[in-house]
């Protein structure tokens, strides 16, 4: 079952184009992550699945429903999704256990209170308010009035920016617990790291166009070339290292650390050194790309040396 379908997506604001000829699908029970710089259409995107604008071309079904669809179908449409936005205002004055208790009563059939407060990890602030939270526990806040009526689909925009290490990772583990009960989400991210670890896939996106649309692996393999990391011997004879390698030796750390854009040549460059030197390479070590390299390589700017990279072929999804 297609979860999320978004068809020949255009939104346009004025004569400025937000989101230009995106298309891309989410199967039920999946994590798709939406990456890009600033101003690359995700929150547009992520709004318009939302239901809070419209599309100015294309077609978008979120559960096979059209987000800007009225009355009572709309109602009960907007009953199986979770929303948690950028920012929300919350009533500060109201306590965590009344905001839980407000919201259940939205839905036609919520998750009991005591469970969701249980979920996000503020058992022991019932009772506080929620102006005397911290950032990281109204986040919490912000994911559990998103959750408690059961949504089938969970759109996260940016839930965790500005949250430090400890809070991002609890968040984490919330909607981990909450995917692997079949929840679909769809989230936008400016960390990586967030990306990697929740998404089954990664949908890029740049200057309003779709550059990408692959699991996190599938993007690595083809955005950004392997390292290659040794760390030399004291009684090795750097000096005597091919010019291919030279060039990336650290000398404070007597480290060689290279990207290499032909791996199988530039091992046997190493290992034709290293046998005619007697040179141990025991440690040497072959890095895959991260996806923040392969990332950075799909949306280099006009200016920059990786930007051809990005440019010819668009990394689409198998699997």
């Amino acid at each position: 079952m297609t979860a999320i379908e978004v068809q020949h997506l255009v939104k346009r604001f004025g004569g400025f184009t937000a989101v230009g000829d995106v298309s891309f699908a989410v199967p039920a029970g999946q994590v798709a992550a939406v990456l890009g710089p600033n101003g690359a259409g995700k929150t547009t995107t992520i709004e318009i699945l939302e239901g809070f604008l419209a599309p100015s071309q294309g077609s978008v079904r979120v559960l096979g429903v059209d987000p800007r669809r009225r009355g009572a179908a709309g109602r009960a449409w907007r009953a199986r999704i979770g929303l948690v936005l950028q920012s929300t205002s919350l009533d500060l004055q109201l306590t965590v256990a009344e905001a839980v208790s407000l919201y259940a009563g939205l839905f036609p059939r919520p998750m009991a209170p005591g469970e969701v407060i249980e979920m996000i990890g503020l058992g022991a602030d019932t009772g506080t308010r929620i102006g005397a939270l911290s950032g990281g526990q109204r986040r919490r806040v912000d994911l559990g009035l998103a959750v408690i009526g059961r949504p089938e689909v969970l759109f996260l925009d940016e839930p965790t920016t500005g949250l430090d290490p400890e809070a991002r990772r609890a968040l984490w583990g919330i909607i981990q617990s909450l995917v692997a009960g079949g929840t679909t989400v769809l989230l936008t991210t400016h960390y990586i790291e967030e990306a990697q670890r929740l998404a089954d896939r990664v949908i890029v996106l740049a200057d309003g166009r779709l550059i990408a649309d692959a699991s996190p692996d599938q993007l690595r393999a083809h955005g950004a070339t392997p390292v290659i990391r040794y760390l030399l011997p004291a009684s090795a004879p750097v000096a005597d290292l091919p010019v291919a390698l030279a060039g990336h030796v650290d000398p404070a750390r007597h480290e060689l650390l290279m990207k290499s854009a032909d791996l199988t040549a530039d091992l046997g460059t190493l290992v034709s050194w290293a046998r005619h030197h007697h040179v141990d390479l025991t440690g040497l070590e072959i890095a895959p790309p991260s996806l923040e390299d392969a990332y950075l390589s799909l949306t280099a700017g006009p200016g920059d040396p990786d930007r051809a990279r990005a440019e010819p072929e668009k990394v689409s999804y198998r699997g």
